[in-house]
């Protein structure tokens, strides 16, 4: 197994997901719950600041390896799936939002998993509406944390919540895009 630093940042963000989900279980002699909601929310964005600097820095230094494709895309769901939970546990977002989201990608990792299997990964590869799906989550998960009112003119939820569901509707959309790309292969490959 490769170690550079852009295996760390991603290493860095599993190691955040025990961090955006526990502290909600402090005591609130030691945080208020805003601060929680502050801490979740900080602690999540730097995690999805990781996202992108340690795929830059990979491809940057020419560091991309196969165990840091596979890493990279796990945390991420991680982080994504504990968040959601997180929300839905204080009702910040609909049990079908996170039904949807969580089951994607549990559809779309084993779709790719068979996929490789085959000899046929290229066929899923990351499309620009997985891309617009990821970046909806990563924008309205945090709003949904934080979970106030922001510089006294908005409560986060009012945009948290429209984009979490847009977030949902682009994840049905990519997987249906990805099980259509796949589906001819499947097909050939299966006795259907």
């Amino acid at each position: 197994m490769p170690f550079n630093l852009p295996i760390f940042l991603t290493w860095l963000r599993v190691a955040t997901i025990p961090l955006v989900v526990g502290i909600f279980y402090l005591p609130e002699a030691y945080l208020t719950f805003p601060e929680k909601n502050l801490w979740a929310t900080i602690f999540f964005i730097g995690a999805a600041v990781t996202d992108w600097l340690d795929g830059y820095l990979a491809r940057k230094w020419g560091q991309v390896s196969a165990f840091g494709a596979f890493l990279d895309p796990v945390a991420d769901k991680l982080m994504v799936a504990a968040a959601l939970l997180v929300l839905l546990n204080f009702d910040r977002v609909e049990a079908w939002v996170a039904l949807v989201i969580i089951g994607r990608e549990i559809t779309i990792s084993a779709l790719r998993e068979w996929m490789a299997q085959i000899g046929a990964s290229r066929s899923v590869a990351v499309h620009f509406v997985g891309k617009l799906k990821t970046a909806a989550q990563m924008v309205a998960i945090p709003f949904l944390l934080y979970d106030d009112t922001l510089f006294n003119l908005f409560h986060t939820s009012s945009i948290g919540r429209p984009l979490i569901w847009v977030a949902a509707v682009l994840t049905v959309w990519s997987m249906f895009y990805y099980l259509q790309k796949a589906w001819p292969l499947i097909k050939a490959k299966t006795d259907l």
